[in-house]
């Protein structure tokens, strides 16, 4: 019976099964023409299993369970393709993860290097600028300029210029000169003056000792006359 030019279910069913009578019944005859004994062939009733199969699906509902199908397929794949992007993802940012470690521990061992590179040749400088205070005459007195030639000869050169600014500053190249409130004492204005004795028993009257004193206290304190330059500029002391 056709409904709406549809085979039903039950008329697909019926005709795939009058076909498979009719297969059995042909071979059943043929067989006898032939000769044959032998029992008919049960490849009409796989035929007729499997047209019941598709049977089961009406005609027009077919193309849809096909595209069904696919879009499984095809939903699958893309779930294991994205699987296998996400892993190969994570891989790759494991191996960027390690060697941006190595690069950072490596920059920082070179920065550490050079920084003590930098230390050992600027304490060699300041060695090897400085004359030690016992290779100047002792004199009963000395003029500025005597004092002045004295700290370039003791200075690294590229430091003398924030050296000669902080002494400017704190006692005009007079190492005598005494803090009247304070009692801070020399070119550099030490409080205590007796803690450049460290560097000679002379601090008193004698200015390379007490050059030798303020350069030491610099470099200790600040890392060189031009930081400690830097630090007076802000807070006007040092």
């Amino acid at each position: 019976m056709l409904e709406g030019n549809r085979v039903s279910r039950i008329s697909v069913r019926g005709f795939a099964v009058a076909s498979a009578t009719a297969v059995t019944a042909v071979g059943a005859v043929t067989g006898v023409a032939s000769g044959s004994t032998g029992q008919p062939s049960n490849d009409a009733e796989a035929t007729a299993s499997d047209s019941t199969l598709l049977a089961d699906i009406p005609t027009g509902q077919q193309a849809q369970v096909q595209t069904a199908s696919l879009t499984q397929q095809a939903d699958a794949q893309a779930i294991a393709a994205d699987a296998s992007a996400k892993k190969d993802a994570e891989e790759a940012a494991r191996l960027q993860a390690a060697k941006d470690a190595v690069a950072k521990q490596k920059a920082a061992e070179k920065a550490e290097k050079e920084a003590k590179e930098r230390k050992e040749a600027k304490e060699a400088a300041s060695r090897s600028a400085t004359r030690d205070a016992s290779t100047f005459s002792v004199q009963a007195s000395y003029t500025t300029a005597q004092i002045q030639a004295m700290a370039s000869s003791m200075v690294p050169s590229g430091q003398f210029q924030c050296f000669s600014n902080i002494v400017d500053h704190e006692s005009s190249w007079n190492y005598r000169a005494v803090n009247a409130s304070s009692g801070a004492y020399g070119l550099f204005q030490a409080l205590p003056g007796s803690k450049m004795s460290t560097v000679g028993s002379d601090w008193q009257t004698n200015p390379a000792t007490q050059i030798k004193w303020g350069l030491n206290y610099m470099d200790s304190r600040y890392g060189s006359p031009c930081e400690a330059w830097s630090f007076w500029q802000a807070n006007h002391w040092y």
